[in-house]
């Protein structure tokens, strides 16, 4: 079977660099395939143009050419023998064929070159071990040694070899992922071994990491709540944390994201998007404490931006959440609220605090409040009589507080806010002073 046509109507940036990536291949004495995800999607009519490619022969000296033929940059990773070529918005991965023999289950894989069939067989599923030559002469050739084609048509996620789970447990996620992205089902002796991989706690012994990766594409899925709970059902959560589960109001939260998300990109849209696979953890780990949420980002590795939104909504407190929820909250009281807060932390705290009076607040600060400017500048305190120094910030805040809370409207207004604030603190300082003077002198 071929699929040059499907191919040919790739977009015009990805067609050019497989010709550039064949060309790259001659000159390097090997052959170049297509593999993995892009030949899948591309039977799949999907939307998806992220290039693999693998070279029966010196991946390495290909993905230089290539980079030099792009007029981009090239990033080697010699221990798995793959380079990544980047130029401008492409990006595309070259590796050199190889065969994988797996120390101990769970463990990194050593790697030594091969041929286009060892690479295809060390692949998770058969959907995924398919791959179409590029090379003149039989462009477009499709290899489907493992049947890869006719699951895809069934709509089944199938591993190529019962020990597929043990050596690698990562491929639990992935079968559920894929499953549940594209509508299949894990068929009955996959599902099988993958539950038996579960069941001896094959995914307590992969490295942290390694999980954190793969949850996370999890969460950044279309349905992340269809993907966890499955994987609920078939491999269970708790090498996550103990308290980790999906019971009614978490998929309830789940529901909701898309809504709040659409919103946001609505109403806001030239503000920064929030990552909503952030909102989507911390509906997860809903149920941790604040210590436990560090301590699950600190074994996951998470970035310590993540872990700082993650854990301020835990940090937020009854208090000021009780404020958020008062129609008496002043607009200044909402701002300091929610000023420090991300955009992640704010959606994900009106997801789980419902609508009313919390809503309106929340909606009011990222319309109205956020970003509000004042009129007067640096320039504006020091021609009102005030040096340099830490007076400014405080005039600026008590400034932007009023003007928040609709106590001055124009510039004029904040110019004699600001003229009496100076005048106020100086009294207060000269009294200070002179406190300090009657007291040297008893």
């Amino acid at each position: 079977m071929k699929i040059d046509r499907l191919l040919l109507k790739l977009p015009e940036d990805a067609r050019d660099a497989i010709g550039l990536a064949a060309a790259a291949a001659e000159d390097s004495g090997g052959r170049i395939f297509l593999v993995g995800g892009c030949v899948r999607d591309l039977l799949l009519r999907a939307d998806s143009y992220d290039l693999d490619f693998v070279v029966e022969g010196d991946g390495m000296k290909t993905a230089r050419k290539l980079a030099v033929l792009l007029k981009g940059n090239v990033v080697h990773h010699h221990r798995f023998g793959t380079a990544t070529v980047a130029h401008g918005g492409l990006k595309v991965d070259v590796a050199t064929a190889r065969t994988e023999t797996y120390p101990v289950p769970a463990s990194l894989p050593s790697v030594k070159p091969g041929t286009i069939g060892d690479d295809l067989y060390r692949r998770d599923f058969t959907i995924n071990a398919m791959a179409a030559s590029i090379n003149d002469g039989d462009f477009g050739r499709l290899i489907d040694t493992f049947g890869g084609l006719s699951d895809l048509k069934a709509g089944k996620i199938r591993v190529l070899h019962k020990e597929s789970f043990i050596d690698d447990p990562t491929r639990i996620l992935r079968a559920v992922r894929f499953e549940q992205r594209y509508g299949f089902r894990i068929e009955p002796r996959t599902l099988s071994l993958l539950k038996k991989s579960a069941g001896a706690g094959m995914l307590h012994s992969v490295h942290p990491h390694r999980l954190r990766d793969e949850l996370l594409l999890m969460l950044k899925e279309k349905s992340p709540c269809r993907q966890l709970r499955r994987l609920e059902r078939t491999a269970g959560l708790d090498f996550l944390h103990p308290r980790v589960s999906l019971g009614r109001e978490e998929c309830s939260l789940f529901r909701r994201v898309p809504a709040r998300d659409a919103w946001f990109s609505l109403r806001l849209p030239h503000r920064r998007r929030p990552d909503i696979w952030v909102v989507n953890l911390m509906i997860l780990l809903d149920a941790l404490t604040a210590a436990q949420t560090v301590e699950f980002c600190r074994r996951f590795g998470m970035r310590r931006g993540d872990e700082k939104r993650v854990l301020a909504v835990k940090q937020l407190g009854a208090a000021r959440l009780k404020r958020l929820h008062s129609a008496r909250a002043r607009p200044s009281e909402i701002y300091s609220i929610l000023e420090p807060l991300s955009y992640e932390s704010i959606l994900f705290l009106s997801i789980k605090h419902g609508g009313g009076q919390f809503r309106k607040n929340i909606e009011d600060f990222l319309c109205f409040y956020n970003g509000m400017p004042i009129r007067i500048n640096g320039r504006d305190i020091h021609q009102l009589g005030c040096g340099p120094g830490p007076l400014y910030q405080r005039i600026f805040s008590a400034v932007l507080e009023a003007r928040l809370n609709g106590e001055v409207q124009s510039r004029q207004d904040e110019l004699a806010l600001a003229r009496s604030l100076i005048r106020r603190y100086a009294a207060a300082d000269r009294e200070v002073k002179g406190a300090g003077r009657n007291e040297q002198e008893r």
